[in-house]
């Protein structure tokens, strides 16, 4: 590990505060994506990680202190966008996981109500591609946990506000039944391709809890066409069923990835419920542990 010192000079505290952010987000941002450490005594900052992602912070810092300049006398905040687009500049490559972690001990997510552990290697590697990065693929068969350990995952990004919402798409692909009979608005209608994200959400919070939060739109459920021509930042999304989509809502779901989204892509490719005419040639892609390739009844 090489340790580094950066001083800022001129020190100037409402400067400092717009490059910290609230709560010191930014200076978060850059530990979690860079793989370093960062100890701060007013304008003096100590880095501690590897040689490459240390120079590239202090540079960052730097950078981004003159940034915080006045503008028409009006001071400017350093926001997560900025920090996210400073570290994609630096061309370093941002810091994952060496290893899949011991899946007994160090994987464990931890809510309000339960603490989740992963019951195979497979989950683990799973959890820890969730946590370390921007877009994780789960491909599998029914009753892995794809799908619970992502709700999972996004409640505690809520809950620690390192996001702002959750949104849980899918495509809405009848499986053999038609329920365009079914009484009720569009959310009535599509609420029972939605079950298997709002039984793991109620696991996880209170009932009472996840209707507030639907109330104020911060958890937000929506078919996979309803959210084109959206730009979705500080966000957790779950896309679900992926077996049933088309390239083209392939397209519409990245187009919708902002600044400081996670994204978790979830499929099982032997339930295609599209028309055989319009069946895709689908083959499951490695995922780097992503994939889950046991049957739930070897978990």
């Amino acid at each position: 590990m090489n340790v580094a010192t950066q001083e800022i000079k001129p020190a100037d505290n409402q400067h400092l505060l717009s490059l910290y952010g609230p709560l010191d987000d930014n200076i978060k941002q850059l530990e979690r994506r860079l793989g370093i450490e960062i100890n701060r005594r007013d304008n003096r900052f100590k880095l501690v990680g590897k040689k490459l992602c240390v120079v590239a912070a202090a540079d960052i810092l730097r950078h981004l202190y003159v940034d915080t300049a006045p503008i028409r006398n009006l001071n400017h905040d350093i926001d997560p966008e900025q920090i996210y687009l400073a570290i994609k500049e630096s061309l370093v490559p941002e810091q994952v996981a060496d290893s899949v972690p011991d899946y007994g001990k160090a994987v464990t997510i931890k809510t309000k109500r339960s603490m989740v552990k992963p019951r195979t290697p497979n989950q683990a590697q799973y959890i820890t591609n969730i946590l370390t990065h921007d877009i994780t693929f789960g491909i599998g068969p029914a009753g892995t946990g794809k799908t619970y350990l992502a709700v999972v995952a996004a409640v505690d990004a809520l809950e620690h506000q390192e996001i702002r919402r959750i949104l849980l798409t899918l495509p809405a692909v009848e499986a053999g039944e038609k329920l365009n009979f079914l009484p009720g608005d569009l959310s009535q209608k599509v609420d029972p391709y939605l079950r298997p994200l709002y039984d793991a959400l109620f696991e996880m919070l209170s009932f009472e809890r996840v209707e507030n939060l639907i109330e104020r739109n911060v958890i937000e459920f929506a078919p996979l066409a309803y959210i084109r021509g959206r730009t979705l930042n500080d966000a957790f999304i779950i896309l679900d069923e992926i077996q049933n989509t088309t390239i083209k809502q392939m397209k519409i779901f990245l187009t919708c990835i902002g600044f400081n989204l996670q994204a978790v892509i979830i499929g099982d490719v032997i339930q295609i419920d599209l028309p055989s005419a319009a069946q895709p040639k689908i083959r499951p892609a490695p995922c780097g542990g992503g994939t889950f390739r046991r049957r739930s009844a070897e978990l």
